[in-house]
């Protein structure tokens, strides 16, 4: 039997995660106005809060020209992004569901920061007390957690390789006798 398309994976993945991030900052706008005022879902430790976030993660800000620069530098990771899932082979899920996680939150935050000068959507505020962690969105959690799941992945197949490598010079280097020629390996 053959597995699945990628694409039968990342079209659905991209789509829901599109779709539940713009859902969520759409209400978010609608019922957390006026901005920066905490609304408690469990206590303290997580709040509905609606700021808006011109710069990027951590609110790393460049400027007056953040918001154009940190769009310009998510369509420059989209397309590496277009090219890793080009390169992704047929029935590799973890590597394409890691792929479509990370470009449905970019294409979520890009469109905020196209649509308003205020910038992206937060309002997921996490913590205890004054320590707390940066309001972030759902586009925040796919990219997080799809960036993570791809590292572990490269990481996965870089390993294979370079096993693969290991094993295919060691191979190389033994005689058709089953011993190594005196100085092959090194």
């Amino acid at each position: 039997m053959q597995s699945p398309s990628k694409a039968a994976l990342f079209w659905p993945v991209f789509g829901v995660v599109a779709l539940v991030d713009a859902a969520t900052k759409g209400m978010a706008e609608r019922a957390l106005t006026p901005q920066r005022i905490p609304h408690g879902v469990w206590g303290d430790g997580l709040r509905l809060t609606l700021v808006y976030n011109p710069g990027a993660a951590f609110g790393l800000h460049l400027g007056t020209q953040s918001r154009w620069i940190f769009a310009a530098l998510t369509v420059v990771a989209l397309v590496i992004l277009a090219r890793l899932y080009r390169a992704t082979v047929r029935g590799d899920w973890p590597r394409t569901f890691a792929i479509a996680l990370v470009c449905a939150g970019a294409m979520g935050n890009l469109l905020d920061r196209l649509r308003s000068e205020l910038g992206v959507v937060d309002f997921l505020d996490v913590g205890i007390g004054d320590l707390r962690w940066p309001t972030f969105n759902v586009a925040d959690m796919a990219v997080t957690s799809g960036a993570m799941l791809l590292a572990w992945v490269l990481w996965r197949e870089d390993r294979r390789n370079a096993d693969a490598e290991s094993e295919s010079r060691i191979l190389a280097a033994v005689s058709p006798t089953g011993f190594a020629e005196p100085g092959e390996l090194v």
